[in-house]
């Protein structure tokens, strides 16, 4: 297989095959994906390609009753359980005004498939908080919690998202997708959606014209093969959104987090994903996700210095200092940021950091979040 061959088609934002990804991904020196990744990036972004957008967010879980048993997850907890909660109005507004004193305004909401919450709780939910707060962004729920929806209330994916859009939802997480290859979902997370299920929620989303993410954890039970799969995928349900929505306006790729999990503990699955192959993955995103323009480096479960190296292979945004994060945390990831050294850690890469909301563009509160000793 002729490399440059493979490069030129890459650099011309052409869409790889299996067998030319699974060429890269296998075959090509490390350095020469970053470069080529890189490239791409430099195309897509022109010249903001020097720019690094983070963002200021809180992770709330609605609740931690679900019943998907997913392998990788230690968080939640089946119904009846001693330590089972749902958030009350009173925690979220406590949660809120600790974001609104960090200048954030987004709200990642991520529930659990809890088997009694249907689609009129979460509607109160979402007009409750909207009400209270009428320019907080809710970034909520994902493709599994809808379809779980959907399933209660014997409704479809689009009657379930208008309803919700209606009541404040502002974007739909990539949550949940871990591999969409059902192979690996019958083992992985049996109870949740699809892969199809998965990726016709974002394609109803994309026809309302919804702001999405979508997400790849990996480094568990899935091939190369089927990560290569997944990207594909992926690549699809954005090729068929119409054609002034945004889509996916984000791709995030994440090491599976071992520590304590059914996975390790009773299937002896470990995270072997190491700084080189981490590189080398979210590389391949960009080269095969020519049509998704910010790829995320997952600085949480990877660590500052390997993420910093991703600015240089095709990553273009930082994502969240986290002020509250509980699912991966929970297996082991413990990196942490605040304002100040997200933004450093930017700028030592060689980058220029800037506040960004949900859309990838300034916020509009950007002058607010001063880097200290400048």
């Amino acid at each position: 297989m002729n490399d440059n061959n493979i490069f030129q088609k890459a650099l011309n934002l052409e869409f790889l095959n299996a067998q030319e990804a699974m060429f890269l991904y296998q075959d090509v020196p490390v350095a020469d994906l970053m470069w080529l990744a890189n490239e791409i990036k430099t195309k897509i972004h022109g010249e903001n390609s020097k720019k690094v957008g983070w963002i200021i967010d809180r992770n709330v879980n609605i609740t931690n009753v679900c019943i998907a048993q997913c392998k990788f997850c230690n968080f939640y907890r089946r119904p009846g359980a001693p330590d089972i909660y749902i958030t009350s109005m009173d925690e979220y507004k406590e949660k809120i005004e600790v974001l609104r004193k960090f200048h954030g305004n987004q709200l990642l909401l991520q529930g659990g498939l809890h088997p009694k919450l249907g689609l009129d709780f979460y509607s109160k939910l979402f007009s409750d908080l909207k009400s209270i707060y009428p320019d907080l962004k809710l970034h909520a729920l994902g493709p599994a919690e809808i379809h779980h929806i959907a399933r209660i209330e014997k409704k479809t994916y689009t009657y379930v998202l208008e309803k919700l859009i209606e009541a404040g939802l502002d974007s739909l997480p990539g949550a949940g997708a871990e591999i969409l290859v059902d192979r690996v979902r019958k083992t992985v997370s049996r109870g949740k959606c699809t892969a199809d299920e998965w990726l016709n929620v974002m394609r109803a989303a994309h026809k309302l014209n919804m702001i999405t993410s979508a997400t790849m954890m990996f480094g568990h039970i899935e091939t190369k093969e089927e990560r290569i799969e997944h990207l594909i995928k992926i690549r699809q349900v954005q090729s068929e959104k119409p054609e002034n929505a945004p889509g996916f306006m984000a791709f995030i790729p994440w090491p599976f987090m071992d520590e304590g999990t059914q996975l390790r503990e009773k299937d002896g699955v470990i995270n072997t994903v190491k700084s080189e192959e981490y590189i080398r993955t979210l590389a391949l995103s960009r080269i095969m996700l020519p049509n998704v323009k910010n790829i995320q480096a997952s600085w949480l479960t990877v660590g500052e210095e390997t993420g910093k190296l991703c600015l240089h292979a095709g990553a273009n945004d930082f994502g969240s200092i986290m002020i509250e994060e509980n699912v991966v945390s929970v297996a082991g990831a413990s990196q942490q940021f605040d304002a100040d050294s997200i933004q450093r850690a930017i700028i030592d890469a060689g980058f220029e950091p800037f506040l960004r909301d949900q859309t990838y563009k300034m916020a509009k509160n950007a002058d607010k979040v001063v880097l200290a000793n400048t």
